[in-house]
């Protein structure tokens, strides 16, 4: 889906804010799976199709109020079967309810999304067949697209909180285990992130073994499996500290795919860390879209 597409398609949300939009209709706008358009929508946009659609209604029917519209009549136009849901909403949305945004409380604008090109930081490119993986890692369920402000702030609060874990999985590959994180069952309402390791068999074994560990109860390690594809590899600089450019890459994932015009395959997103190098400043970051 490229920028020109993508702004027809803002288009048409825009013109049916008020009518059922369907992610499978938008889908076959945009040329591509359902899947593939939620994926993409959500890189180049920052948030998934549902979310933007939600932010939109619900700025235009502040609008409406304010020009003096009735409460139930407002929600019904913009798909909610009663007026406590709506107004559940609006004040989830706004911090107000929908009368004090009737008598001019201040409101929250969601504007229209708009479609620009800019410049952008040149980042390596290349597409790799990914061997198939045997990883062991724990997982947490993400909200929202897995992209943007949103997905940076939850993975943050991840590691941040599993440092344990990390160490412990870490330690298991005698301080030499690659470190990934994969990106599964990604929905309109969230993903599964998984913070995983590439253990051998014999430790992959000791993990399970309480004699060994030391340590009584279920940690939540679960065995993942990633399987062979082609991916298109995105890769940061080599730097001592590439996490700045980590997020930068990130960032300029939508210029970066407009130019390279391939299609997203139903496959885990893949990020490989390669920290623990001889050289310290040799350390680069990968992030791995599957692409057909």
């Amino acid at each position: 889906m490229d920028l020109q597409v993508l702004e027809e398609i803002l288009g048409y949300i825009e013109e049916h804010l008020k009518d059922e939009l369907d992610l499978g209709e938008l889908a076959g706008r945009a040329y591509c799976s359902p899947y593939h358009f939620q994926r993409t929508f959500g890189i180049l946009c920052g948030l998934g199709p549902g979310e933007y659609i939600r932010r939109r209604r619900l700025s235009r029917a502040a609008l409406d109020l304010k020009r003096g519209a009735k409460v139930l009549d407002v929600a019904l136009d913009y798909g909610y079967t009663t007026g406590e849901s709506f107004s559940r909403a609006f004040y989830k949305f706004h911090g107000v309810m929908p009368a004090q945004a009737k008598r001019g409380a201040a409101v929250k604008n969601y504007p229209r999304m708009e479609v620009r090109k800019e410049g952008t930081r040149e980042f390596g490119l290349r597409i790799e067949e990914l061997p198939a993986k045997t990883l062991v890692g724990f997982k947490r369920r993400f909200h929202g697209a897995p992209c943007g402000e949103e997905r940076a702030r939850q993975e943050h609060s991840f590691y941040e909180s599993t440092r344990g874990k990390q160490w412990l999985l870490f330690g298991a590959g005698g301080g030499k285990a690659e470190e990934y994180a994969l990106l599964m069952n990604i929905t309109e309402e969230g993903y599964d992130y998984y913070i995983a390791y590439a253990l051998d068999d014999s430790a992959r074994g000791s993990l399970s073994d309480p004699a060994v560990l030391g340590i009584g109860g279920d940690l939540g390690f679960e065995t993942v499996l990633f399987g062979s594809c082609r991916a298109a590899v995105f890769a940061t600089e080599k730097s001592v500290h590439p996490i700045a450019d980590y997020f930068a890459l990130r960032a300029s994932l939508e210029n970066l795919m407009e130019r390279a015009d391939f299609e997203f395959a139903d496959a885990p997103e893949l990020v490989v860390y390669h920290w623990h190098l001889q050289q310290k400043e040799e350390r680069y970051i990968e992030i791995c879209l599957p692409i057909k």
